[in-house]
C-alpha cells in the first residue's frame, strides 16, 4: 500500500517549460475570450499522452497568470493610496480602466492551449531523458 506522500511525489511530472515570450507578454494575440472546442488527438501528439500535455498547458498557464498578475499589480501601485476617502474611490476612472482592460484579456488557460498547439513552448521531461538513455 502507498502512502499518500509517494502517491504525491509519483503525480509530480517533473517538466520543464519555456517560452520565448515569457518575459514580455503580447496580450494582443488573436485568441478567443471564450472555450472553444478541441480535438484531443492533435492535442496528445507532441506528448503520445494526454494527461502530459495537460500538465504543460497547466504550468504555462501558471507561468502566464503570475506575469498578468504582477504586471496588474504594478500598475494599480500607482493608484495605491494610505488614506482613501470616499470620493477618490469613485473618481478614479483610470484605474477602472486598467482593471476591465485585464478583465477582457483571454484567460491564461487559453493563452498557453494556443501556444502549445502553435509550437511556441519549449517543454521537456528529464524523467523521459534518462530512460532513453539507459
Amino acid at each position: 500500500m502507498r502512502s499518500p506522500h509517494t502517491f504525491r511525489r509519483l503525480n509530480k511530472v517533473p517538466y520543464t517549460i519555456n517560452n520565448s515570450n515569457s518575459k514580455r507578454m503580447n496580450t494582443k494575440q488573436n485568441i478567443p475570450t471564450t472555450t472553444i472546442t478541441r480535438d484531443i488527438r492533435k492535442m496528445d501528439e507532441k506528448t503520445g499522452n494526454i494527461y502530459e500535455t495537460v500538465v504543460i498547458i497547466s504550468k504555462r498557464a501558471n507561468q502566464i497568470s503570475a506575469a498578468i498578475k504582477e504586471e496588474l499589480s504594478s500598475k494599480l501601485a500607482e493608484f495605491a493610496s494610505s488614506t482613501d476617502n470616499l470620493e477618490e474611490v469613485f473618481e478614479n476612472r483610470e484605474q477602472i480602466e486598467i482593471s476591465k482592460h485585464y478583465e477582457r484579456m483571454p484567460k491564461p488557460t487559453l493563452i498557453a492551449t494556443e501556444e502549445y498547439l502553435n509550437d511556441q513552448i519549449y517543454f521537456r521531461n528529464p524523467l523521459k531523458e534518462a530512460e532513453k538513455e539507459r
